[in-house]
């Protein structure tokens, strides 16, 4: 979920910084907190870490070093009681504005990008550096958010799918669940998932969650991407996705390989998100799977932390002295955060055409 308030304010003062009229650090410190939410928007909550695959793509594989962890339902709920969905008209203005500005309407055929303004905008993540179908109590999760109005979705590796769980989900409201295709060969897939991947099994798998939300008129949208890692056969292998989920009730777009909190090289960035300055210092904050929280879920193994939920409010760590201090040094460029050497996405302060 974003704070789209705050995404419609920034526009003015990010091209205030790009004409020059903003190019010193602490009023351009001054301008982002003036427009800021007061009340914490959260991004994603991380329901565990666990997974059993060896995605050759993701720092899980073989950096992330903090302990296996399950987010506990005290911890879960207490997040939950804390923040709001958007309401009607905030969602109204945001459509026009994604029309106005990038030309992409709500009704429009799915895509990165369209993912991206109509459906992250809205949810509440619930995934992180895991995957959700491993957490037995994500049925009970769903539910608790659906109750408070908000939709839900998360992303999944298809060869975890139990089917008994996955109806459960959907019938607690689950709104989109996302499930990760590389290569419709099986061996191709084994190649870059590990060796858990199956696709001739995974599709099956899907086609029985198709036929379960037909039958029973459940909501939840099926989401199928397939990741960008810039192979040589990239696109005959997406137009082969394309094929095989050809006339099913489902929504498919290629994905850029990008987020990489730990390669700053830009590499196949086409989405809208990460070719703007990063906002969420000011947008969003994301909860990890042991109650803290943290700038944004590419922090993998929690370096940036600001709280934790289960000893403070999100109202006191959003407002507190190490949110304020980080935000700075986006702005300030800092030597030796994360964000400035290991991330794909510029920082607010690169733009500044002097140093105040």
């Amino acid at each position: 979920m974003l704070d789209l308030a705050f995404f419609m304010k920034f526009d003015e003062v990010w091209d205030k910084v790009k004409n020059g009229k903003i190019d010193d650090r602490q009023v351009l410190f001054h301008e982002l907190e003036r427009i800021r939410s007061k009340v914490p928007v959260v991004y994603n909550i991380e329901t565990t870490n666990r997974c059993n695959m060896r995605c050759e793509m993701c720092p899980r594989t073989t950096m992330m070093t903090r302990p296996i962890e399950d987010i506990d339902e005290v911890t879960f709920r207490k997040v939950a009681e804390q923040i709001q969905p958007h309401n009607a008209e905030l969602w109204a203005q945001w459509k026009r504005y994604c029309e106005a500005k990038y030309g992409i309407a709500e009704s429009d055929e799915p895509s990165e990008n369209h993912f991206f303004l109509y459906i992250i905008a809205k949810v509440i993540q619930l995934h992180g550096y895991g995957d959700p179908l491993l957490d037995k109590h994500m049925a009970e999760y769903i539910q608790i958010l659906t109750d408070k109005g908000f939709p839900t979705y998360f992303s999944c590796n298809p060869a975890n799918i139990n089917l008994e769980a996955t109806y459960r989900m959907m019938e607690a409201g689950l709104s989109y669940i996302k499930y990760s295709i590389e290569s419709v060969n099986d061996e191709e897939y084994k190649k870059i998932r590990g060796r858990a991947a199956n696709f001739t099994q995974s599709y099956q798998d899907i086609l029985k969650v198709l036929d379960y939300k037909h039958a029973h008129g459940l909501g939840t949208t099926i989401v199928i991407t397939m990741l960008n890692l810039n192979r040589h056969n990239q696109q005959e292998e997406f137009e082969r996705l394309l094929e095989v989920f050809s006339g099913l009730d489902v929504y498919v777009y290629l994905k850029s390989e990008d987020c990489q909190w730990y390669r700053k090289d830009y590499h196949q960035t086409h989405s809208i998100h990460w070719s703007e300055p990063c906002k969420h210092p000011w947008m969003t904050m994301t909860i990890k799977s042991n109650g803290e929280a943290t700038m944004c879920m590419e922090d993998f193994n929690n370096e940036i932390v600001f709280g934790n939920v289960q000893q403070a409010s999100l109202q006191e760590i959003w407002e507190g002295e190490r949110y304020r201090a980080f935000r700075y040094q986006h702005i300030d460029v800092a030597e030796g955060i994360k964000c400035n050497h290991e991330c794909d996405m510029k920082l607010i302060g690169e733009y500044l055409c002097h140093r105040g």
